[in-house]
């Protein structure tokens, strides 16, 4: 996994970042030390190559300094874009990109993040089929529990992890492809899929297509997933961090202390765009 470097940081990680960012035609002093100069360094390459704007050099930013294709990653704009739709400071909306998102939409070219849940499968073939079938249904799954226990079961697991999910999205698409699609959570912000409608696409596979598409796209879910919870939508507009942090992350929120990091990550995004006024 690549390094994540950020104001503070120390060593040859640091001194081999000042290099990539002199190649880039910046003109460091390569000495190992990611103080002020470095961040702004970081910042006007991440401009330059119209990433996000946060001075961070995480896997996206050592890529496009690496020469790789941007085309798909979030841009600065897109941010700008969502808080504009969500009505909140753009200090918020990076804040929750840098807390709660994956940190990268995609596992490989074309393939975006993915964890396919086989516990909401079981839900999703349940709820299928009219009323008057159900005792076929349940006869059905109770078959696929058996044969395929790591696609279809009541309890979570069989997780691979990684682009090892997508055999197994493959796989519980040969059984039934909506209930795939339906059962797994995609790109930046683990986005379900059952979600579909409730977000306005047309069907499970344009949901698909639109997560495959870029991770503006993957934003634009998170946007309309936030609309359609007024409640929750309330907490991001004030910045009430553990009521956001809980209906977004559940219950156990505290535990990883999902509100702590929001509100410093707040602050530090708040206080940049106020020195840059």
């Amino acid at each position: 996994m690549t390094q994540i470097l950020r104001l503070g940081d120390k060593g040859h990680p640091v001194r081999d970042l000042q290099a990539a960012l002199n190649r880039s035609g910046s003109n460091l002093l390569l000495d190992g030390d990611f103080g002020p100069l470095t961040e702004r360094a970081v910042k006007d390459f991440q401009r330059k190559a119209k990433l996000v704007v946060d001075g961070v050099a995480g896997p996206k930013t050592m890529a496009a300094l690496a020469g790789g294709d941007c085309a798909v990653l979030l841009k600065e704009q897109d941010l700008v874009r969502a808080a504009e739709q969500l009505g909140i400071e753009l200090a918020v909306i990076k804040a929750v990109n840098e807390v709660e998102s994956r940190g990268s939409g995609f596992f490989a070219p074309g393939k975006p993040a993915i964890l396919f849940e086989r516990h909401i499968m079981h839900r999703q073939l349940s709820q299928a089929g009219p009323e008057d079938d159900r005792e076929l249904i349940v006869q059905q799954i109770s078959e696929l529990v058996a044969v395929h226990p790591d696609l279809v079961n009541s309890r979570p697991g069989g997780y691979v992890g990684g682009l090892g999910e997508y055999p197994r999205l493959a796989r519980a698409k040969m059984i039934d492809a909506n209930a795939a699609v339906e059962s797994t959570s995609w790109g930046l912000f683990q986005i379900m899929g059952f979600h579909w409608r409730l977000l306005g696409y047309t069907s499970a596979d344009n949901f698909e297509q639109a997560m495959r598409s870029g991770e503006a796209a993957q934003l634009e879910a998170f946007v309309r997933f936030i609309q359609a919870d007024s409640a929750m939508h309330k907490a991001l507009k004030n910045r009430k961090w553990a009521d956001f942090a809980r209906r977004y992350n559940g219950p156990g929120f505290a535990r990883n202390l999902y509100d702590i990091k929001l509100a410093r990550a707040y602050e530090r995004y708040a206080e940049t765009q106020e020195a840059a006024a």
